[in-house]
């Protein structure tokens, strides 16, 4: 068994890894309507419709974009970009702070049980 390395040496990288390229996010200022990003109902029903990673990639973007902080690109972006979580402006990434309710078309791609769920929120 080897020892780990110690930090900051070099580590081995495959010969077709990419480095992701950083993204600076700014917070896209909408109307504000729809839920807090932190709040339980972006956890529960966005990630049950688009996935738990790509809601993780919201998150970051959101703490990224509130810190003025850069970030390597998120994975999910394509998916966040389809459902208008994120857009762009020029070359600014934004990133909504206030996420809107799912659509009817998008509750009714939910399982059965989170439909339920989702109509007796409203």
């Amino acid at each position: 068994m080897d020892a780990a390395p110690s930090p900051g040496a070099a580590a081995h990288l495959r010969r077709t890894a990419v480095a992701r390229r950083l993204v600076h996010p700014t917070v896209w200022e909408d109307s504000g309507d729809g839920y807090p990003i932190d709040h339980p109902y972006v956890r529960r029903f966005w990630s049950a419709l688009i996935g738990p990673g790509a809601v993780a990639d919201l998150l970051r973007l959101a703490t990224a974009a509130s810190r003025d902080r850069s970030l390597p690109r998120p994975v999910h972006l394509d998916t966040l970009a389809r459902y208008r979580l994120v857009g762009s402006d020029g070359d600014r990434l934004l990133v909504r702070t206030s996420i809107p309710r799912l659509l009817p078309t998008q509750v009714r791609r939910l399982h059965p049980m989170l439909r339920a769920e989702h109509a007796a929120v409203e």
